[in-house]
């Protein structure tokens, strides 16, 4: 059976649990704090990281500067282990303005190579971006990649080294994806990782709620009625008795 939405649906994100839970039992913010108190447990608050991103460029390191959707994507690695201790090596990759997630690839190893693939597909099937913003990993700045991006016009945007707050976008979608996944599934096996985690990021586009949208998800699926009843209604094509032979 499929648990309705709720509460606790997304239950790492404290602060909605917390709302909620204040309004089905008629709490306030100090009895929240109090039964907290009683049973020992520390009472999480909201980071303000956000609030530290201003929004337009800024003049020294890398800025939010992103406009419009495809303007900025930035991409990264996140790591873990399969349950018989082989690692797994996992490329993430946003739209920084939509906050959609375009790409999720999961592998034992992942090279320069395997980037070009990847950013080659989604250029063809989107388009390409004015930016790729992403950390000084060797995979990012193999010389390979730079070169075969300076040639299709696609600029550059390397954070300073030590400084994981200046992708903040994807540093940020990278924890949702270990909190919400990553720690709470044990995978057995590469195929198994790559299933469970597409899923993931299809509800984080199509059903997860955001607050920086407005509670909206960044890419929700759409349906068409008009389309669904006109194949539901529509009549096979008829032919004669003579043609098939029936006369």
């Amino acid at each position: 059976m499929v648990a309705a939405a709720g509460p606790r649906a997304f239950p790492l994100d404290s602060v909605r649990f917390r709302q909620a839970r204040t309004k089905e039992t008629g709490l306030r913010r100090t009895g929240t704090r109090s039964a907290y108190s009683q049973r020992g447990l520390t009472l999480r608050y909201a980071s303000n990281a956000r609030n530290n991103q201003a929004s337009g460029p800024r003049v020294k390191g890398r800025g939010p500067i992103q406009e419009r959707k495809d303007h900025v994507w930035s991409y990264d690695f996140v790591f873990d282990r399969t349950y018989d201790g082989r690692p797994l090596k996992i490329l993430t990759l946003i739209d920084e303005y939509t906050r959609e997630c375009l790409a999720i690839d999961v592998g034992r190893r992942l090279t320069s190579e395997d980037v070009i693939f990847r950013l080659e597909q989604l250029f063809v099937e989107r388009g390409t971006p004015a930016y790729l913003c992403s950390d000084n990993g060797p995979e990012m700045t193999a010389n390979a990649l730079r070169e075969w991006l300076a040639r299709i016009d696609v600029g550059t945007l390397y954070i300073e080294p030590g400084s994981p707050w200046e992708n903040g976008f994807c540093e940020s979608f990278n924890g949702k994806l270990r909190d919400e996944r990553l720690n709470g599934e044990i995978f057995y096996t590469l195929t198994e990782a790559r299933v469970l985690i597409e899923m993931w990021r299809r509800e984080y586009n199509q059903i997860r709620p955001h607050s920086s949208l407005g509670q909206q998800p960044p890419a929700p699926e759409t349906w068409r009625p008009a389309e669904a009843a006109s194949a539901t209604l529509r009549q096979p094509r008829l032919v004669p008795m003579e043609s098939a032979g029936l006369s």
